[in-house]
């Protein structure tokens, strides 16, 4: 919390994958392409606004990514509810907001966000605690957010020593930090989704580290966030599920085996619920199955769409899209066309970014790059349900549970943009089967659950998923108590409503 706020604008961002761009920018103006549909700007003049939770009818939260702000609309206006004393270098910042269950009775709130060692709002690579990503349980008294306790902390600075180009400079970074959260609506669980930030150990799918440091004293090497086992400062690239006071559940897939490792290693392992994860900005329930369903994005390639069962391993940094589409992965990111040429970078910078793990490693064929898996007892790896072959960044994610904007339109699966570079920040609208367990696109292209554009941010074989344009960046979608949807525009400012005419 804080008394000094930093009201300066934040430039653009363009690290890892989502481009944060301040609220000054030059504006567009988004559409459908339903003609029976319009987009209307709830409230504009926001700074980065990243996700929302509605608390009402017209009523809502908005967290603001380098301000630390978390603002109410209430009819359109806006006020601050909290000020927090925020690091938003890259992908950092204000990021996860989502309200318990019985959040009507008991006001409680949960927010994401990266602190920091200065007195002050600031972007430093290096101003951040070794695990200043936390998740906090606030209470809402109808006028301000009260913060009440600390429920898990997360690996926030990352030193990447191994892409110095001059040893004695450091070089931080602070992206692949996720920061979704969203609340089982059936037993009230927390889900927090976390990128990888950088990191190469066992919950990266690498028994061993990516062999960086030679070993000392018998040990395996440190891949420098600590490796390769995920003990507390080393837990990332997964979904956590937590109780409402921090705990982990015991029914969470990995309890036992946590609770018999023990340790800060067991710890961890008793909260994890997914892993193998690169990143992502997207986690939603099925309102009518009750699924978990998240995205991720790729580098160069094979954006996905996931339903993640528990214990669900995603298979990050071993093979991003189907496993049978392993060559391919490889064959793009060992393709290394640097924009803009940069000779003085390391090799490899430019394929999965950063060079602990080089792309060259990736395997060669579907049935070594399963093997390659590290297998938690009880894990298991599925394909995506949907994924392109380069990159398009998906975004925020969200259902519709009902016929609001069109019977057509319910249950379906509403996907934003983490960058602006497709159509704008183009939204994608995906179909789901009857049984609710996969895609279901009409296009036959799609059958094989791989839209096969030609470069990034293409969009060939997915035309029939187009559902909007001109949104720029959108962390979040969220469907109203009216049943349209919102959209959250970070780098126009603006929260947009689709609805009917």
């Amino acid at each position: 919390m804080k008394t000094v706020r930093n009201t300066a604008v934040l430039a653009a961002a363009v690290v890892g994958g989502l481009t944060f761009a301040s609220g000054a920018g030059a504006q567009t103006t988004p559409t459908v392409v339903d003609t029976k549909l319009e987009v209307k700007t709830v409230v504009s003049g926001l700074t980065q606004p990243v996700q929302m939770e509605f608390i009402g009818k017209d009523d809502f939260f908005v967290l603001e990514k380098p301000t630390g702000q978390v603002k109410r609309v209430k009819n359109g206006v806006a006020s601050v509810v909290l000020d927090l004393t925020v690091n938003s270098n890259s992908e950092r910042g204000l990021l996860g907001i989502a309200l318990d269950k019985y959040f009507k009775y008991n006001g409680t709130v949960y927010l994401y966000w990266s602190e920091t060692t200065q007195p002050a709002d600031n972007a430093a690579g290096d101003a951040v605690p070794l695990r200043g990503n936390r998740l906090d349980r606030f209470h809402w008294d109808g006028t301000a957010l009260v913060y009440e306790k600390t429920l898990h902390r997360n690996r926030a600075l990352q030193d990447d020593a191994t892409n110095r180009t001059n040893p004695a400079v450091p070089v931080f970074r602070g992206n692949h930090n996720g920061g979704v959260v969203r609340v089982d609506p059936k037993d009230g669980s927390i889900y927090l989704q976390i990128g990888d930030t950088g990191r190469r150990g066992q919950l990266q799918n690498l028994i061993d580290g990516p062999f960086v440091f030679p070993p000392g004293d018998g040990e395996i090497g440190d891949d420098q966030f600590g490796g390769p086992d995920p003990d507390a400062n080393h837990l990332t690239g997964v979904i956590l599920r937590l109780n409402p006071d921090g705990t982990a559940p015991r029914d969470n897939p990995f309890y036992r085996l946590g609770a018999e490792r023990g340790g800060s290693v067991g710890a961890s392992l008793k909260k994890v619920y997914a892993y193998g994860l690169r990143n992502g900005f997207g986690m939603a329930f099925d309102p009518f199955s009750g699924d978990l369903w998240e995205q991720e994005n790729g580098d160069d390639s094979f954006s996905e769409i996931n339903r993640t069962e528990e214990g669900f391993n995603s298979g990050w940094v071993q093979v991003m899209g189907p496993l049978s589409r392993v060559a391919q992965f490889k064959a793009i990111e060992t393709t290394r066309t640097p924009v803009p040429p940069d000779p003085a970078a390391p090799a490899g910078y430019y394929g999965l970014q950063q060079t602990r793990w080089d792309p060259i490693n990736i395997a060669d064929t579907p049935h070594e790059a399963y093997d390659r898996l590290f297998k938690l007892p009880g894990s298991k790896f599925s394909d995506p349900e949907m994924t392109w072959k380069y990159e398009v960044a998906p975004g925020g994610i969200d259902f519709l549970s009902t016929k609001e904007l069109g019977k057509d339109y319910k249950g379906d699966l509403f996907v934003g943009s983490a960058r602006g570079s497709l159509r704008g920040g183009n939204l994608f609208r995906l179909p789901i089967s009857n049984n609710r367990k996969e895609v279901d696109p009409e296009d036959r292209r799609l059958k094989d659950k791989v839209a096969d554009n030609v470069a990034k941010y293409e969009i060939t074989e997915s035309e029939s998923l187009l559902f909007g344009e001109n949104f720029g960046v959108t962390p979040d979608l969220k469907e109203s108590p009216d049943g349209t949807l919102y959209v959250v525009s970070s780098t126009q400012g603006n929260v947009y409503e689709i609805k009917r005419k």
